[in-house]
């Protein structure tokens, strides 16, 4: 089911910047950065807390910083926030009240907009940097891995109460983008897409994949077409999953909804949970990302596990004639 949707700048009501963006993705594609988690990881961070990077907020900006510099040094042109696993809920488990937390999810914003400035005066290239704030699933807040998985017994309702107010925040926090990311299912996917109406940002839509259906198992095309009439949601696709599931969910996600895709797998490598660690063999390729662009994908990064260095080689990529 096919939009009307032709990538203008009018089919939102977003910021300068983002309608910019917007503009950027018609021209052709825009890369974006990597995993956050395993760049701090390397920077010498502790991740082991349940707030994941978002626990950097609390007591290390300054290494959000630098890791989202990194990704702009490799040639990336969007940071993607440390709010992932951000909520009043989670920064409550570390006592911290919900005024406290908003203010940590628009701090992510702030410390990713302040490495683009440092970026782009560092680079001089004149080129244009963007902030993505991401807003990971009710199951990434858990710490289990259920946003692997999805179906976690809630309403519609219930899920609602959890994302309406810190999509809000980080709305107000004055990102170019929201990245609603890893979205496991199509009750979560159904909720987020009417949370997102009438925020004025541009959003992309991104879901979990797994043999060629979402996490939870249910078909992909019927995800794509949850978000497909909402105004603010201008480019549809994958994260988090296998490079293998890319091209065909691309090219599904440019034919149910009409908009530009985006892709951004993790490195192949499996998630082992109980042990909060990666398992097997990488499999991400930089080079496979052509056949992603001519599928129809133009937001192109990584996820989990794919660092600066694979990003740059992605910019190599991108600058090929005919991407």
């Amino acid at each position: 089911m096919a939009t009307d949707f032709d990538g203008s700048p009018s089919d939102f009501d977003g910021s300068p910047a983002g309608r910019d963006l917007v503009s950027a993705l018609a021209a052709g594609p825009v890369l974006l950065d990597g995993g956050l988690s395993n760049r701090l990881a390397d920077q010498g961070c502790d991740l082991s807390d349940a707030l994941w990077s978002a626990r950097l907020l609390l007591d290390q900006p300054r290494q959000l910083v630098a890791a989202h510099r990194a990704y702009f040094e490799a040639g990336a042109q969007v940071a993607t926030t440390a709010s992932y696993q951000a909520s009043r809920p989670g920064f409550a488990s570390r006592g911290v009240d919900a005024g406290k937390a908003d203010r940590l999810l628009a701090l992510s914003v702030e410390v990713a907009r302040l490495a683009a400035e440092e970026a782009s005066a560092e680079l001089g290239d004149g080129r244009p940097r963007w902030v993505a704030a991401s807003v990971g699933p009710y199951g990434a807040v858990l710490a289990d891995g259920s946003e692997y998985r999805g179906h976690y017994g809630l309403s519609a309702g219930e899920l609602a109460a959890f994302h309406r107010p810190r999509l809000e925040v980080l709305a107000a926090a004055g990102p170019d983008v929201l990245a609603v990311e890893t979205v496991p299912d199509l009750l979560e996917a159904a909720v987020l897409a009417d949370c997102v109406r009438g925020l004025g940002l541009p959003v992309w839509f991104s879901l979990g994949a797994a043999g060629g259906l979402t996490r939870g198992g249910e078909p992909l095309a019927e995800a794509f077409a949850l978000v497909a009439e909402v105004p603010e949601v201008v480019a549809v696709g994958v994260n988090c999953c296998a490079p293998e599931e890319v091209p065909a969910a691309v090219a599904l996600a440019v034919e149910v909804t009409g908009r530009p895709a985006v892709a951004y797998p993790n490195s192949g490598e499996g998630w082992d949970p109980a042990a909060r660690d990666w398992t097997g063999a990488a499999a991400f390729a930089p080079g496979a990302a052509a056949d992603w662009v001519a599928a129809g994908a133009r937001l192109v990064g990584g996820c989990c596990r794919v660092g600066p260095d694979a990003i740059a080689e992605l910019a190599a990529v991108l600058r090929r004639p005919g991407c």
